[in-house]
């Protein structure tokens, strides 16, 4: 696995990128990238801010580098890519394009169908994810698994997904629960806030596991918290059946389903990113799931630091729960 460790970027390499013009070559982490559109707005404003240009993406990117590299690392990246700005439609672009540079590494899945995305991206470095905000990435997923054990997941993976009708108060009382049900089990995890409306929650998990035994655990403990609060949930595939409520979606545990990385961002006004939060910042009448932006972000992160950090690569094993 790859060992490197990104810094933050130096204060004339980002003078220089705030130096270019409309495109140029920007010289950065000890790579040459060449960027096109910089000025070009890829979200539109938030109330009392300005509208978020390409040139301001890859700046964050640069900067959070740090702090989003250890959940990219040794892993293939599904990005979701929204070229025209974060209020026209966006894409998913799973394969690695042939013209990425070669500091952007490539991953060929051997299990591949024929129909599916053979050749994946794995963004190891800070010049790496620059480059996929100049390629209009938005959002950056990563797969669960290692690209060297693709079908051992080392992330187990809760997603609260609200409906229309359900309030954050709602997905507040549903994530307390789940903290509940952690701490009764003595299973470590940490909460994040989504960018949108809902909060996720990742719980390490040892070698060994297949994503048939994390879905499945995650399901008994997701169909325990429904039937606490049958009120707010519904198990229904699609939204529209839904009713307006919530969904406990346990159905990402599975290769090559992912959701966004902490810290990318979000295809919203202003640039909402996804925040690792502590347990009891759940409690802060402030938090919302859009609270934090690519503006104030890495502040954040500089001053209170990554809550989830501690349990990358944690080696723990799941309770038996029935």
């Amino acid at each position: 696995m790859s060992t490197t460790t990104a810094r933050a970027p130096a204060h004339d390499e980002l003078a220089s990128l705030d130096a270019l013009p409309r495109e140029g070559t920007w010289r950065f982490d000890g790579y040459e990238l060449r960027l096109t559109n910089l000025d070009k707005v890829l979200f539109p404003a938030r109330e009392g801010s300005a509208p978020v240009t390409k040139r301001d993406l890859i700046r964050y990117h640069a900067c959070v580098a740090s702090f989003m590299l250890p959940y990219l690392r040794d892993r293939a990246v599904n990005p979701h890519r929204y070229p025209n700005g974060a209020d026209k439609p966006g894409f998913w672009h799973k394969a690695r394009p042939d013209h990425a540079p070669e500091f952007v590494r490539a991953w060929r899945y051997p299990d591949a169908d024929p129909d599916e995305t053979h050749v994946y991206s794995v963004i190891d470095t800070a010049a790496g994810l620059a480059w996929m905000a100049n390629y209009g990435a938005i959002e950056l997923n990563p797969w669960t698994s290692r690209i060297d054990t693709p079908h051992q997941p080392t992330w187990a993976l809760i997603d609260i997904d609200p409906g229309p009708d359900n309030t954050f108060d709602d997905v507040r009382t549903l994530a307390r629960l789940y903290r509940t049900a952690l701490e009764h089990l003595d299973v470590r995890a940490m909460p994040k806030v989504t960018g949108k409306r809902g909060v996720q929650i990742w719980i390490p998990v040892a070698a060994g596991y297949s994503f048939d035994d994390t879905r499945a655990w995650v399901e008994v403990i997701s169909r325990a918290i429904g039937r606490i609060v049958p009120d707010l949930i519904s198990w229904a595939w699609t939204k529209r059946d839904r009713g307006g409520k919530a969904r406990l979606d346990y159905t990402q545990n599975a290769i090559n389903k992912t959701l966004v990385a902490p810290f990318s961002a979000r295809p919203a006004a202003g640039a909402p990113v996804s925040m690792t939060i502590a347990w009891d910042e759940l409690d802060d009448p402030d938090l919302s799931p859009d609270r934090w932006t690519i503006a104030d972000a890495v502040a954040r992160l500089n001053d209170v630091g990554d809550p989830l950090a501690d349990l990358i690569g944690a080696q723990q094993h799941l309770p038996l729960v029935t």
